[in-house]
């Protein structure tokens, strides 16, 4: 039989080691992204153009974790009638898998809405985040409420 402080003394090592491996596998990078070298520039934000009843903006770039995002709206008649993606992460195969399924999603909603006050895609948490504060740049930018 093992005595006490044997017992205690080989469950404090294991309890250590796993805190060990525990914390390593949380500093473990999840993404391989970087944010530098992206090569997508922003466009200037602020009016693109006011002609024939139709008010295009750009929203100002957000930048998030994985890279900026910055959307372009057209406005008709205090309408929000189309959201454009103009820039957004895209430098990896994730990046790109979670464009082409967030991007869409949040375009539908910001029209269904009029407003920025959209909710965050599931797996595409800054993504939504950098859309939502581009597109509330340039509704401010085109005096809408939202």
């Amino acid at each position: 039989m093992t005595s006490h402080s044997e017992r205690l003394r080989r469950n404090l090592a294991v309890g250590g080691g796993t805190g060990v491996l525990l914390l390593l596998l949380f500093l473990y990078p999840t993404s391989t992204n970087r944010t530098e070298g992206q090569s997508t520039p922003a466009a200037s934000a602020g009016v693109v153009s006011n002609s024939t009843g139709e008010l295009v903006i750009n929203g100002s770039s957000a930048g998030t974790r994985y890279g900026p995002v910055q959307v372009r709206i057209t406005v008709r008649a205090n309408r929000l009638i189309a959201v454009t993606p103009l820039v957004y992460p895209n430098g990896g195969r994730r990046d790109q898998e979670i464009s082409t399924y967030a991007l869409p999603q949040l375009t539908h909603e910001a029209l269904a809405a009029q407003t920025a006050h959209i909710d965050t895609v599931s797996g595409a948490t800054f993504t939504s985040d950098g859309y939502r504060r581009s597109l509330q740049s340039a509704l401010d930018t085109a005096h809408l409420t939202s």
